[in-house]
C-alpha cells in the first residue's frame, strides 16, 4: 500500500508526461486525477492505522547507493509524522487535480500540467517518506525542479520565465546550506540515516566541527545549515522573495505549492530532525527569531497588496513564520497541527480566489472587483469560510492550531520567546485586517470593473466547486476533530517516537496553562482586524486613499515590501550582471575573441583566402607565373652581375 501511495502519482506522471498527446487531455485528466484520489484514499488509510499505533514502519524499496562506507538505500519510513504529511500532501493535491479540470479547461496544454503536477507531488512524497538525508534531498530537488516548470507553465509570458528562475535561483541558495549540512553530518557521524544520525545527537552536542580553521560546535553548525535549507524552501525572511513571484503560475500550482507541497517541506525537514534541534539551543533561538520576523514582515506587507493572489502569498509566507516560532520553542507537534489545518483552508482560499479569478475573466487586481457576492454566492461563502479560519475565529481550524502556536510561545523557555510572542500577537491583528480587505474588496460595495468583464461574471463549474466544499470542510472541522490526537492528552500514544522532545520540554503541557488574556489575545486581535477593515472598506471607503496619500512613505515602503527585492537587485543582480558584461565584452569579446578568432585565425584565414585564389587550375596561369619567376631571376643575375 505505501509503494502505491507514493508511485501512483509518478505513474500519472508518466502516462500524461509521455503519452499525452497520444490519448489526449481528457484521459490525461482523468488518469492523473484518479490516481491521485486512490493515494489519497489509501494515505487516509495509513494515516489512521499508524495514528493508533503509533510505531514506525519501514518498507525497502530497492537497493539505491552503494560506494565504500556510503551505504544508501531506497526505504519508505512510514510512522506518525509521515502519515500526517502523506494526508496532507495527497489529499490536498487530488482536490487540486479535480479542480484543475475545470480551471484549466481551455488551456491547449492540459495533459503537460497534469504530468507537472503529479511529478510534483510525487516528489514531495518522496521527501516525506525518505528513512536518509539522501532520499530526502532527491525530493527535497525534485519539488524545485517541479515548482519551476510549474511556475514557468505559461512560459510565453516573460514574466512567469522570470517568476520561475527566481523560484530556482533562490531556493539553489536554501539548498547549499542543506549540503553542507548532510555534509557535516556524514564526515562527523559516517552515516545519512536518519536513526544513526539521531542516535549520535548526544556526541553531536558535545563535538566540534573543523571548517576553514575554525572550530564550531559540531551539532549547532549543522542545525543551522540545515535551518538554511528549510528558509529557503519555506520562504522565511530575506530567502522570501520567490514566494510571491510564483503567483505567475495558474492558480492550482498557488495552491498547491503553498498548502500542501513545497513550502511545508521546510517544516517537516525541521519537525523531523527535532532529535538535532532540540539539543541546540542557539539553534532553537534562531528559528524562533526567523518564524517570528517572518510572520510579523510578511503580514505586514500584505495589508496594502492589490493582487487577490498575492495577498494570500504574503499570507502562507507569515503562517510558516508561525510554524517555525513553534518550532523554535520546542513545541514541534502544534507546528504540525497548523501545518495540517492550514493546509486545508489556504487550499481553499487560492482556490476559492480561482474562482473569482475564473469568474472575473482572468482580473487579479481587486480594485477592479467588487459587489460580486450576489453573483458568485458558492465563491463568496468558500472564501468566507477560509478567512474565518485564516483568522482564527472560535471553532474553526485556525481556531486551535494558530493560537496554540501563540500561547506555545507565551509559554515557552526559549530566550527570544516573548519576542516571537508580540509579533504573533501584532501579526494576528494585520492577519486579519488584510483577510477581510480581501473579502470586502472583492465580494462587497458596488462592481469596480468594467460592464463587459461584469456581463460574463459566472459561478465556477461543479468540478471546481466541490474541492472548494471538501476543503471547506477541513476547514471548519479539521482543528476540532484532531485537536487531542495533535497537541491534546492523546498526543504522545499518537506521535509515538517520530517527533522527539526532552525530558525538559515541557512547553506542551505549559501551553494549556497560561493565563486567560493570552488565550483571548488572538481573539482580540481577529475582532479588531475585522472591524478597522469594515469601517476602511465598508463605513467609510475613501479612508485607505486618503490614510495612504497622508503617510505615503509608510504605505510605498510596504507596497514595495520593505524594497528587499531592490536591494538584492542593488547587492547582488547588478553587480553580477556588471561583471558578467566584463567578462563577456572585455574578457570574453575582447581577449579570446580579439586574440583568437577575430585575431590571429582570421589573419591566418586571410592570408589562406588570397594564396588559394592564386590556384586557379588554369595551365597558362602557372605557365605564366613561371615565365615571370624566369624572368625574374635573369633579372637578378643581371643587375648583381652573377654574383
Amino acid at each position: 500500500m505505501y509503494q502505491a501511495i507514493v508511485f501512483f502519482p509518478l505513474l500519472g506522471a508518466l502516462i500524461a508526461g509521455l503519452f499525452g498527446r497520444v490519448i489526449g487531455d481528457r484521459p490525461s485528466e482523468i488518469i492523473t486525477s484518479g490516481l491521485l484520489i486512490l493515494s489519497a484514499l489509501m494515505s487516509c488509510v495509513a494515516f489512521v492505522d499508524v495514528g493508533l499505533n503509533g510505531e514506525t514502519e519501514k518498507v525497502k524499496v530497492l537497493q539505491w547507493m552503494h560506494s565504500g562506507a556510503l551505504q544508501i538505500d531506497w526505504v519508505l519510513r512510514i510512522d506518525t509524522l509521515t502519515a500526517v504529511m502523506l494526508v496532507v500532501v495527497t489529499c490536498v493535491s487530488s482536490m487540486v487535480h479535480v479542480y484543475s479540470i475545470g480551471y484549466m479547461s481551455h488551456d491547449g496544454a492540459r495533459a503537460r500540467f497534469f504530468a507537472y503536477l503529479s511529478l510534483f507531488t510525487f516528489m514531495m512524497l518522496v521527501l516525506v517518506t525518505a528513512d536518509n538525508f539522501v532520499q530526502l534531498f532527491f525530493g527535497w530537488e525534485g519539488v524545485g525542479l517541479a515548482s519551476y516548470l510549474l511556475i514557468g507553465f505559461w512560459f510565453k509570458k516573460p514574466s512567469a520565465n522570470a517568476a520561475a528562475i527566481k523560484a530556482f535561483v533562490v531556493n539553489r541558495v536554501g539548498d547549499f546550506g542543506l549540503i553542507l549540512g548532510m555534509a557535516a553530518i556524514y564526515f562527523t557521524v559516517g552515516s545519512l540515516e536518519f536513526d544513526t544520525v539521531f542516535a549520535a545527537a548526544g556526541a553531536l552536542a558535545d563535538g566540534q566541527l573543523e571548517f576553514l580553521g575554525l572550530t564550531l560546535p559540531a551539532l549547532t553548525t549543522i542545525c543551522l545549515l540545515l535551518f538554511m535549507g528549510a528558509m529557503g524552501k519555506s520562504a522565511q525572511f530575506l530567502l522570501h522573495t520567490w514566494l510571491p513571484d510564483a503567483m505567475e503560475g495558474p492558480t492550482p500550482v498557488s495552491a498547491l505549492i503553498h498548502a500542501a507541497t513545497m513550502v511545508t517541506a521546510g517544516i517537516f525537514l525541521v519537525a523531523r530532525c527535532s532529535p538535532l534541534f532540540e539539543l541546540s539551543d542557539l539553534a532553537l533561538a534562531v528559528v524562533t527569531v526567523t518564524g517570528a520576523v517572518t510572520a510579523f514582515f510578511a503580514a505586514t506587507v500584505g495589508l496594502v497588496q492589490n493582487d487577490i493572489k498575492r495577498v494570500i502569498a504574503y499570507s502562507t509566507c507569515s503562517q510558516l513564520g508561525y510554524m517555525f516560532v513553534a518550532l523554535g520553542v520546542g513545541a514541534y507537534q502544534v507546528a504540525m497541527f497548523h501545518l495540517f489545518t492550514h493546509a486545508f483552508f489556504k487550499a481553499l482560499l487560492f482556490l476559492g480566489a480561482g474562482s473569482v479569478i475564473h469568474a472575473m475573466q482572468d482580473e487579479q487586481d481587486m480594485r477592479k472587483m467588487g459587489g460580486l457576492r450576489t453573483l458568485v454566492p458558492a465563491s463568496w461563502f468558500v472564501m468566507i469560510v477560509g478567512t474565518l479560519a485564516l483568522t482564527g475565529f472560535p471553532f474553526t481550524a485556525g481556531f486551535y492550531s494558530k493560537d496554540a502556536i501563540v500561547e506555545a510561545a507565551y509559554a515557552a523557555e526559549i530566550g527570544p520567546h516573548m519576542f516571537a510572542f508580540t509579533l504573533l500577537v501584532v501579526a494576528a491583528l494585520f492577519t486579519s485586517f488584510y483577510s477581510w480587505r480581501l473579502i470586502f474588496l472583492t465580494f462587497y460595495g458596488l462592481p469596480r470593473c468594467s460592464n463587459e468583464t461584469l456581463s460574463h461574471v459566472h459561478e465556477s463549474p461543479p468540478v471546481m466547486l466541490v474541492p472548494l466544499i471538501i476543503l471547506s470542510i477541513g476547514a471548519l472541522f479539521a482543528g476540532f476533530t484532531f485537536y487531542d490526537f495533535f497537541i491534546g492528552d492523546g498526543q504522545a500514544a499518537f506521535w509515538g517516537s517520530s517527533i522527539f522532545t526532552s525530558a525538559e520540554n515541557h512547553v506542551l503541557h505549559d501551553l494549556h496553562k497560561v493565563p486567560g488574556w493570552v488565550k483571548l489575545s488572538p481573539v482580540v486581535m481577529m475582532v479588531a482586524g475585522f472591524t478597522l477593515a469594515w469601517v476602511m472598506y465598508i463605513r467609510r471607503p475613501t479612508l485607505p486613499t486618503q490614510l495612504a496619500r497622508e503617510h505615503d512613505l509608510i504605505y510605498n515602503f510596504l507596497l514595495n515590501k520593505w524594497y528587499i527585492d531592490e536591494i538584492y537587485n542593488f547587492i547582488f543582480v547588478r553587480p553580477v550582471k556588471w561583471l558578467a558584461r566584463l567578462f563577456w565584452k572585455g574578457g570574453d569579446g575582447a581577449i579570446i575573441d580579439g586574440l583568437g578568432p577575430d585575431g590571429i585565425a582570421a589573419s591566418v584565414l586571410y592570408v589562406t583566402r588570397r594564396a588559394v585564389s592564386l590556384q586557379t587550375g588554369f595551365v597558362y596561369h602557372y605557365a605564366f607565373a613561371m615565365l615571370v619567376g624566369i624572368a625574374g631571376l635573369v633579372s637578378w643575375f643581371m643587375l648583381t652581375g652573377g654574383q
